[in-house]
This record gives C-alpha cells, structure tokens and sequence, in this order.
C-alpha cells in the first residue's frame, strides 16, 4: 500500500483520538468501542464498494448520469424563466456570452431539488429508502432507533431530519441530542449538491455520485465521533427498535376553541383538522403557505410546497453568501491595510490573512487525510478547507475547482487532492449553520434549549472531523484509476464556446475563488510562498485561468482526469 494511502488510513483513527482528547467523558468504561469498530468497518466498506469493485463503479456512473438528467431539467425550467443568454442551452452558444451567474445557475436548482425531493416523500419512495439505511446502522452499530432513523433521513434532508423523530425528542439522552445535530452538520442536503456539483462537474464529472456516498458514509462518521465526544451513560426511550412513523388518516370538521379565549368562540371558524387512528385528540394542521394553514392532500401539492420551500432556502442562501463574503472581505481589507504599512508590521501581515490563519489551524487534520506529501499541495488543500468554517462550503468548493482547472505546467492541487478535499468539504460544518440548526432544533423542542446550545458547537466540530474522515477514507481507497474521477465529454458540458470573452463577467469571482487575496512578499516565506496561488504570480494570465468552473471549456482536455498510468 502506497505510503499515502498508509497516512489516510492512520488518519481515520486519529481523528478518533482528537474526539477523545475533547471527549466529556474519557474513562475506557463509558468508550463506545462497539460504535466505533463497527462506524469505522462500515465506513471502510462503503468506501470499498465505492472505489473497489467494478459493478459499483458502473452503478455510480449510471446514478451519476440519471441524477445529471434531473440537473438538466432545472436548467430547463430556469432557462424558461431567465432566458438561454442567462442560462444557456448545452452545447450551444448563447446569443449574448453573460457568463455563469450564481443567482440564475446554482440557486433555481436548489428550488427545483426542494420540490422534487417533497414529491418523493409525498409517494414514499425517500421513507423506503431511508429505512433501509437505519436498519443497517442501528443493527450494525447498536445506536438507538431513533438516532438510527434521524441519521438516515439526513442522507437527504437537513434539520428536517430532526422532524421524522419529534416526539421522542423530549425524552432524547444528551449523546443522542448530539448525535442527531452532528449528522445534521456532517452531511449536506441533496438541494445543495446542486450547487457544489455546478463548480466540480467540469473537472470531476462523477463528483455528484461521490457526494451522494460521501452523504451516506458521513453518518457513521458522525456517530462515531459523537458517541466518542459525548459518550451514551443513560438509556435511550428507542434503544429497543426504530420508531415506526405514525399516518394520520381521519380527517372531520370541527369546531376549534382555544381554552383561553374560549369566551370569543364565535371568532373561530369551522376548521378542518386531522384525527390519528389511535388517538381521538383532534391534531390542527400546522403547516402554511402564506399563512394559510394548508393539507399535503396530493403529490403536486407535496411537490408546490416543497418548491416553495426551496424558495426560502435559495434566498437563505442568496443573504447568508452577501453577508459571511462581505464579512470576509472586510476583514481581509483591513489586513491589506496593515500590510500596507512600513516594515516590520507591513511584512508581518502580507502573510496573516484570514485565509492563512485558518489554513495554519486546519494544515494537522488536513495531513490527516494523506492528501499529499508536496508541502504547496498540502498548504493550498489545508487553505481551502479552513475557509469552509466562515464562508460555507460553495466558495471553497469553488475554488478547489479553479485550482483544479488551471493548466498542467501551473496547476498545484492533483487528481488526489481534488478527490480527498472533494469529500472534507462535503457537510454543512460552518459557523453559518449553528444558528440554523441549533435554532431549528430549539424550536422543535424548547424544553431542551440549554442542553441543544451547548451541544450545538460540539456537534460543529464533529461535524468537521466527520467530513475530514470520509476524506480519510476516499484517501484510503484512491489509487489512481482514472474512472474515479470520471471522463470529461467537453462537447455534452459545455455550454459555451472557448474563447474567452469571460474575463470580464468572472474578475468578480476571482477575489473569493484565491485561496489568499494577497500577493506573495519579496522575502521568500513558507506560509507566503504556499498561499498565494501561482496565478498571482502572473497576472498576464489571469483572463485565463480566472474562469468560473461552471465553465469547462476553459481547461484543457487532460485537466481534472486521470489519465491511465497516472
């Protein structure tokens, strides 16, 4: 075995053992030693299947292409509504080039996949498929029913996963609160691969395939790690079996009347509410769509609302991006502005940015994962992956895009570090994401508002070394075969011609897809020299290798893909 498969491999178990340093409890008695052999083999078989064997391969492939279908048919429904210069048809130029705009491109998509996934639930198909998982993980890790079924439903959900085990959550042990919120953090929604996928699929065709694995080896991750940080000392209410979903299926008209207002029940009209088959307390419906309280009575109406959802979703997104960017950017102006100054403290702060201080924090764990033994590869992985913690993960996956498309003779990140860094940004770890999640849960279950803060930020840095554990694992399995990566088609993805009148739209995207803002210092310096991208150098060749990567035509043809040999 490779010496850095060797790495990757060892990495899996000292990401365990930072978890433990941290852990509440650290006596060997409370150790889930169970959770953590069985979470580590699962991982490392779903790893197997993925990488090794032939016949999973092709099924990635075929699911790959079948997803990519549905990526299309957003683009057709957003093409409809902002026009083909907006967003363009494949292979054929537009009549006016306006280049990849993020609000056109990657956000109607989010809506699209928020309808679509509803529609699926709505019919049952996501209820069996995520059964099927949380069968597997609580027959093979022993977790509770409840974590076992949350977790699951995360493959595809968000905190939404927390809703599909509502009432046990009162009664939920502190290691299962835990567990629940680090897979929320450890995984991303399916609405969101949309957007990663817009940056990746130019020089990593397969990537959508790998990021639905990468979802699904993520939970065991995270119960690894959660139970190791915040090992289980009670006994959980579904340690017996997972929660069976209860229908609600009578549906009467009946009068409501709020016992506190029970004087004016004239001012409440008639209103239709359900009734559960094992339960005669009437259940108001508290869903609504511009605060009318409506039904799911329909698939098309599971699929409008699920769309209007994606809605507010994308324009979450929109806010959160304008905001934690332009935060970024200000901080990153007031170091030029000390850098600026004379020497000894102009010289100091050249090289402390924001970018650099989390790559410096981030460069132990992201040695952890066998990226690369190449000290500039290694530094601009690490750069790239601690950015993720403030700026969500789509700037940093973008940038890991341009930095895999620049060409052979300046190009840092390899086949490897696109696979491996690929992985450690998948998830929502971020800073951004505690308030969503930590909220939400709250909401669900105020009673337990003092236990979900504080386990909120430990479930973040679970989430985190989950992510940089399936990073492990790909690690682990990578050797070099060029159908890991996927063949690029250029004349299928691309959407536009080659040349390259996409300077001008893409001279805003270059300030965030750098790993580092700054120019490299005249004195040579070891963070200086590793973070600065080799472009910078040369800022001749900007207009060409500065392109968004939805954009694949920009690269040459080798780019991004394993070729055999390699």
């Amino acid at each position: 075995m490779p010496l850095l498969n060797i790495i990757s491999f060892l990495g899996i178990f000292g990401l365990c053992f930072i978890a433990w340093l941290f852990s509440e409890n650290r006596s060997l008695r409370v150790f889930p030693w169970r959770v953590v052999i069985a979470g580590i083999l699962l991982q490392l078989v779903l790893g197997a299947c993925v990488f090794i064997l032939p016949g999973t391969r092709d099924a990635l492939q075929i699911f790959s292409n079948l997803l990519n279908s549905v990526f299309d048919a957003a683009d057709t429904g957003a093409r409809f509504v902002f026009g083909r210069n907006i967003v363009p048809v494949p292979g054929t130029p537009p009549d006016v080039n306006l280049g990849y705009i993020f609000a056109f491109r990657a956000l109607p998509t989010v809506i699209f996949f928020s309808g679509l996934m509803a529609l699926l639930y709505n019919i049952g198909v996501i209820q069996v498929i995520t059964n099927v998982f949380a069968k597997v993980f609580y027959t093979v890790m022993r977790l509770s029913g409840a974590e076992a079924l949350s977790g699951a439903a995360n493959i595809f959900v968000g905190i939404e996963a927390a809703i599909v085990v509502k009432p046990f959550l009162p009664r939920m042990t502190r290691s299962e609160l835990c567990a629940i919120l680090a897979c929320c953090f450890g995984t991303a929604a399916s609405s969101t691969l949309a957007i990663y996928v817009s940056f990746l699929k130019p020089v990593f065709p397969n990537i959508l395939g790998h990021l639905v694995s990468a979802s699904i080896m993520a939970i065991p991750a995270c119960f690894v790690l959660s139970k190791i940080l915040v090992p289980e000392t009670e006994v959980p209410v579904t340690a017996g079996g997972i929660p069976v979903e209860e229908k609600q299926t009578k549906v009467r008209d009946t009068a409501v009347q709020p016992a506190d207002v029970a004087a004016d029940a004239d001012k409440f009209p008639r209103t239709r509410i359900q009734m559960d088959d094992d339960d005669d307390a009437p259940v108001v419906p508290q869903e609504t769509v511009g605060g009318e309280p409506i039904e799911r009575v329909s698939p098309l109406d599971a699929a409008i609302v699920g769309a209007l959802d994606g809605v507010k979703m994308a324009v979450a997104i929109a806010a959160v991006l304008i905001l934690i960017l332009g935060l970024v950017s200000l901080i990153n102006q007031i170091f030029g502005g000390l850098a600026a100054l004379p020497s000894p403290i102009g010289d100091v702060f050249q090289v402390v940015t924001l970018a650099n201080i989390l790559g410096v924090l981030f460069l132990p764990l992201t040695a952890l994962t066998g990226v690369s033994l190449n000290w500039e590869e290694l530094w601009q992985s690490s750069v790239i992956i601690g950015r993720r913690l403030f700026e969500t993960a789509i700037p940093p996956y973008q940038a890991l895009a341009a930095a895999a498309a620049l060409p052979e003779g300046t190009r840092v990140i390899s086949d490897r570090a696109v696979l491996i860094v690929s992985y450690a940004l998948s998830g929502f770890a971020h800073l951004a994401s505690v308030g969503i999640f930590v909220g939400g849960t709250i909401a669900l279950i105020p009673s337990r508002r003092k236990d979900i803060s504080e386990l909120g930020w430990k479930a973040l840095f679970i989430g985190t070394l989950a992510t940089l554990m399936i990073a492990c694992v790909a690690g682990v399995f990578d050797t070099g075969n060029a159908s890991i990566l996927g063949e690029q088609q250029p004349p299928v993805v691309s959407p536009t011609p080659t040349p390259t009148p996409l300077t001008a739209p893409t001279a805003s995207p270059t300030t965030t897809v750098s790993p580092t803002p700054i120019a490299v210092p005249a004195k040579p310096s070891p963070l200086a020299t590793q973070a600065a991208p080799q472009p910078s150098l040369k800022p001749t060749t900007t207009p060409q290798v500065r392109v968004t990567p939805a954009q694949p035509s920009v690269s040459p043809k080798p780019t991004g893909v394993r070729q055999p040999g390699q």
